[in-house]
């Protein structure tokens, strides 16, 4: 039997390789490739059955820190974790932040790094927000009700009217106009992806 580790590599390695073949597909397909990427079929339900949550996550950073005072091992040991977790992924650089900007030696219980984290991930989650809106020009009062609705929701939706009020004044007759839209809606999507379920306020 394969140590836990070893299974998380294969785990980590599966999901690579997974996300490697959708864009292989895609480009593929843009190139009008013959191979056909339907033959290769990935059992997802088999990795959702064996997700790891988060508060998994943090109650063996923990663990850890309390057995090993080295930084750079547990994050190691987290991305690994992570990346055999296809829930977590999107959260691997903020848990990696919280355990560089957070004395763990300080934290005293299981529950106190799982409200640690929550603490910090909604003052990141609110300073990534404003940074978005202000970089991108979003219309502000409309960003933060669209990302609200999206985080509340867990998805962000290109569907609708809800996006095109978020964006900068411009004609939908420009020609950046469908480009602008775009590139806003897959950062505000990452941005969900990342937040979901961390709570607090935009």
């Amino acid at each position: 039997m394969p140590s836990e580790r070893k299974i998380q590599d294969y785990r980590s390695t599966y999901n690579d390789v997974r996300d490697w073949l959708r864009r292989e597909k895609s480009s593929a397909e843009k190139e009008k490739s013959t191979i056909d990427w339907d033959d290769v079929v990935f059992e997802v339900d088999l990795l959702k059955s064996q997700e790891i949550n988060l508060d998994y996550i943090l109650e063996l950073i923990f663990e850890h820190n309390r057995k090993n005072k080295s930084k750079a091992g547990l994050i190691d040991e987290v991305r690994r974790l992570i990346r055999a977790s296809l829930g977590s992924r999107a959260k691997e650089s903020l848990v990696v932040d919280f355990i560089n900007q957070t004395d763990l030696d300080k934290i005293s219980d299981k529950a106190s790094i799982i409200d640690a984290f929550f603490a910090f991930a909604q003052v990141e989650q609110l300073r990534e927000a404003q940074e978005l809106i202000g970089s991108e020009n979003l219309n502000e009062e409309a960003a933060k009700r669209y990302i609200t609705t999206s985080l509340k929701r867990e998805f962000a939706s290109d569907n609708g009217t809800e996006l095109n009020a978020v964006l900068p004044k411009m004609s939908p007759l420009n020609p950046q106009y469908l480009t602008k839209k775009q590139s806003v809606f897959q950062k505000i999507a990452a941005f969900v992806e990342k937040f979901k379920g961390v709570g607090g306020k935009i």
